[in-house]
């Protein structure tokens, strides 16, 4: 009876961090048999409880829910991804900021596969993956024209792939933003359109600071930070002016 009483419990807390941690190979294995979901079925699912958390938000700010034109702007130091929208292009509003789960390597750009490096620059969400390992996901453009400029003068000829926006909270060059958050962005980013969104990589929060260039970075990192921070500059302006 007594031991009953311990496996039982046990086999539940297996199960539950099973559930929790080990998504990425279960979910995979639920999509073959069940069938894979679409984006639009997915987004159909998160649409309402997403409308309902960030329209109260954009109100606040003035801002049209979905926006004309959307910025997620990560800082990897801080773990944050913060969310800015605007009605015309330029008069951009903070909206909200989401915690980073996870994001593995450490400050600089990203060089080659396998190096586990988040990258850092100015990207674009160029797909969307409602049937990722790691529940849904928004892959980035990386490498960009920038990346490849570099890596080609450089003769680095693998300079990485597959960089995305996803779910869970474990990542290898990935930012990992939780189930709950990336239901939210993946549908707000697609309400919007990806041609209309923009995501910057910062090694650090800008506002604190010029960014400087990690110890042994590439010589061009300096020109990659200088490009960060007007961009990030040009998004938060009317912001600041009104603080």
């Amino acid at each position: 009876m007594i031991k009953r009483l311990v496996t039982y419990p046990l086999i539940i807390l297996l199960l539950f961090l099973f559930y929790q941690y080990g998504k990425s190979i279960w979910q995979p294995v639920v999509h073959k048999f069940l069938g894979k979901r679409t984006t639009g079925e997915v987004i159909a699912r998160y649409e309402d409880s997403t409308h309902n958390s960030l329209y109260p938000l954009f109100e606040k700010v003035g801002v049209a829910y979905p926006p004309e034109h959307l910025a997620l702007i990560a800082f990897k130091e801080e773990k944050i991804v913060e969310v800015w929208a605007s009605n015309d292009a330029t008069n951009f509003m903070k909206v909200t900021q989401y915690p980073i789960q996870a994001a593995s390597g450490k400050l600089g750009p990203k060089l080659r596969e396998g190096d586990r490096q988040v990258p850092e620059g100015l990207y674009r969400v160029i797909s969307f993956n409602p049937n990722s390992s790691f529940h849904i996901s928004m892959k980035l453009n990386y490498p960009n024209q920038f990346d490849l400029k570099y890596a080609k003068a450089e003769g680095r000829t693998e300079p990485g792939t597959n960089i995305f926006i996803h779910g869970q909270a474990a990542s290898v060059g990935c930012l990992a933003m939780g189930d709950e958050v990336i239901e939210k962005l993946f549908t707000l980013v697609y309400k919007t359109g990806s041609s209309n969104t923009q995501v910057i990589i910062s090694p650090t929060d800008p506002s604190k600071g010029i960014l400087v260039p990690p110890d042994g970075s590439p010589s061009w990192t300096a020109e990659l930070y200088r490009n960060i921070e007007f961009q990030y500059k040009e998004i938060t302006k009317k912001h600041k002016k009104q603080l």
